[in-house]
């Protein structure tokens, strides 16, 4: 039997991410069934399967790709960056919907919430380092420690991703971003 090589396996890996990535963001965590992603994917069950352990890990390996991408704007950016981006390219966060879905396996499933909190860490250990160093520059309020500054910056994601899966995006979000950075930022 030939070897499949690297790149074939890579793309195999992305086609599967992208079909599964447009249908949890049609019909949700729950309604996304395995034939359903099989339909959008174009791919059988074992060739999903063959790269992924079951749903749950298609779902946090989607996860975890959209954490780094967003990591790697925070650390550059800010946070208030990927939550712009999200405003801007709505498509490539409209997956983000099941985030209700989330929240209550969140709370009834140990082993989920310990595997979805681990995909994270990376934005949040890279909005740290950037508010670290926009504090040490002198641009941000230093009258706040840096986690209540992380957690509120993070209630504001959590608010946007509400938002914005509930349909209700709305032109005046980017004007209360512009809100919310002001209010990390150093007053002179």
């Amino acid at each position: 039997m030939p070897k499949v090589s690297e790149d074939h396996l890579a793309a195999r890996r992305r086609q599967i991410l992208d079909g599964a990535r447009r249908c949890f963001a049609e019909y949700g965590y729950e309604g996304a069934t395995v034939r359903r992603i099989e339909d959008a994917t174009g791919l059988s069950r074992g060739a999903i399967f063959h790269h992924f352990k079951d749903k749950d890990g298609l779902f946090l390996a989607l996860a975890e790709q959209d954490a780094t991408r967003m990591a790697d704007v925070a650390a550059e950016e800010g946070l208030v960056q990927v939550m712009r981006d999200m405003l801007a390219k709505p498509e490539e966060f409209d997956w983000l919907a099941t985030r209700v879905e989330i929240s209550r396996r969140l709370r009834t499933d140990p082993e989920f919430a310990r595997e979805w909190s681990e995909r994270g860490v990376e934005l949040t250990e890279a909005t740290v380092a950037r508010l670290e160093r926009q504090k040490e520059a002198g641009r941000l309020r230093d009258d706040l420690p840096t986690d209540v500054l992380v957690g509120y910056l993070d209630l504001v994601l959590d608010g946007l991703i509400a938002r914005i899966a509930s349909g209700h995006g709305g032109e005046n979000l980017s004007a209360v971003l512009d809100l919310v950075e002001e209010s990390v930022r150093r007053q002179e």
